[in-house]
């Protein structure tokens, strides 16, 4: 079944590892043949994946991409996703979601899920900061009351 991409101007696809960049006005191609294919806006720079779940992501991208080397970059997601699950237990789902589309070598989808971790990823961490907002919080009241207390009673 042919694949129909949109390609706005000045967005790029890679097609088969090759980056193409749209130059001109609206286009769209029709791919006639399997072939690999990431737009622009789901590619992750190594330098932008410094988060655990990212990191599963890029490793999958280039397992999608470099078919060459897919077989070391499996061994680093697979590496990265056992991490990140032994820290976050409640991405299993998502983590078992994703290793069984890479055991069938659908790459494209298991990128797909491993969006889901990233998005798992952004909620546990969004949870964390309004954890530590509310800490802070009840510390700087804790202050406020310890520095307008009474403290005669430590005269000597």
């Amino acid at each position: 079944m042919p694949l129909l991409i949109d390609i706005k101007p000045g967005d790029r696809v890679i097609i088969n590892g090759a980056v193409l960049e749209n130059a001109g006005a609206h286009t769209r191609l029709l791919l006639h043949n399997e072939a690999t294919v990431l737009r622009e806006k789901e590619v992750l720079s190594e330098e932008v994946s410094q988060t655990p779940a990212s990191r599963v992501y890029f490793a999958l991208q280039c397992a999608y991409l470099f078919a060459d080397k897919r077989q070391g970059y499996v061994e680093s997601f697979d590496r990265y996703l056992t991490e990140y699950v032994a820290a976050a237990p409640s991405a299993m789902p998502i983590a078992e979601k994703i290793r069984g589309e890479v055991a069938k070598e659908k790459y494209y989808k298991a990128l797909k899920s491993a969006q889901e971790l990233i998005r798992h990823e952004n909620n546990l961490l969004s949870g964390i900061e309004d954890q530590a907002r509310e800490i802070e919080s009840q510390m700087d009241d804790m202050q406020s009351e310890e520095e307008s207390g009474d403290d005669t009673g430590n005269e000597a």
